[in-house]
């Protein structure tokens, strides 16, 4: 029998007994989204004005997904028995949840206002995951203090959304729509605990990227006369890079999910729009932080340190 000549990722990931550097890759990897995502958008805008057009970013997530997923279940193991053993409702849950109802509104509220931004209200999947894991996952609800935190959570939003910078773009609206992505962002979780069980990170993921995937694609269709346009060099190197992206990280993440309690991973996600915040600020001239998203990020990045030490 010939030997494997490469770990596969739970082997990986198994030499790191703390969770805080496989969490680090994940934030590193998923920051880096913001300012590709926005220096993408700026090389369309120099070919006119077809941000206008919601099925062709849509179509532009798509590819990246459908991508990210297919290169998944091609080096994860056993996807057909998984399939077979695995309920389809939680499953297609986690699909829409995940993929396309999170990076519908994802996609839109960067390209509506500034990366870093966006990238500091993903922040707000933590709150969102404090309020729905009690109601789907029946967790205790949060203690008096940790609603203190959420509070001071919420004023550095505000903040960060009244003086978040140059080129911030509809900062209020980019919000909206980030708060909804990041709602879906934490339904997911819920699904994938009832996924995990009977399917693998890497499968459930995969299925999940690829699926979703689809349906961005599949939602803007009637755009994919412009895709020899838009898809020109720089914008293929930034989609091979950002389905490497959501391949890495989406995986890195789910399997520890499965290894470290969810309350766990919960207190380094401030790594996510801290990285985020960063990457965008040092890849993009364009943006600056104003003192609203330096006072209201503080707050945003202390209120979840303090949620996680007063759980």
């Amino acid at each position: 029998m010939v030997a494997q000549e490469c770990l596969e990722l739970p082997t990986l990931l198994s030499l790191f007994r703390h969770p805080l550097l496989p969490a680090l890759i994940c934030a590193l990897l998923w920051g880096s989204a913001f300012p590709v995502i926005k220096t993408v958008y700026h090389h369309w805008e120099m070919q006119g004005d077809i941000l206008r057009s919601i099925p062709l970013v849509l179509l532009f997530a798509g590819v990246r997904f459908c991508f990210s997923g297919a290169g998944l279940l091609l080096i994860g193991n056993n996807f057909t028995r998984d399939l077979k053993r695995t309920p389809w409702k939680p499953l297609a849950g986690l699909a829409l949840t995940q993929t396309f109802i999170q990076y519908v509104f994802f996609y839109q509220a960067v390209a509506v206002s500034s990366a870093s931004l966006a990238a500091l209200l993903v922040a707000t999947g933590s709150f969102w995951w404090m309020l729905f894991s009690p109601l789907f996952l029946k967790t205790p609800w949060p203690t008096a203090r940790q609603w203190i935190t959420l509070i001071i959570g919420g004023i550095g939003v505000t903040l960060a959304v009244y003086a978040p910078g140059a080129s911030a773009g509809q900062p209020v609206t980019g919000a909206i729509l980030m708060l909804l992505a990041t709602a879906s962002g934490a339904l997911a979780l819920v699904f994938f605990a009832r996924v995990k069980p009977t399917m693998s990170a890497i499968n459930a993921t995969g299925f999940s990227l690829l699926l979703g995937g689809i349906g961005l694609s599949l939602a803007g269709i009637r755009e994919i006369f412009l895709l020899p346009q838009i898809f020109s060099l720089p914008v293929i190197i930034a989609t091979v890079w950002l389905s490497f992206v959501s391949a890495a990280a989406f995986s890195i993440w789910n399997h520890l999910s499965t290894v470290f309690p969810v309350t766990v991973l919960a207190s380094y996600r401030f790594l996510i729009p801290l990285c985020g915040v960063v990457e965008s600020l040092i890849f993009l001239q364009s943006e600056t932080a104003d003192w609203g998203l330096l006072i209201g990020g503080s707050l945003v990045i202390t209120s979840l340190v303090l949620a996680k030490r007063l759980s």
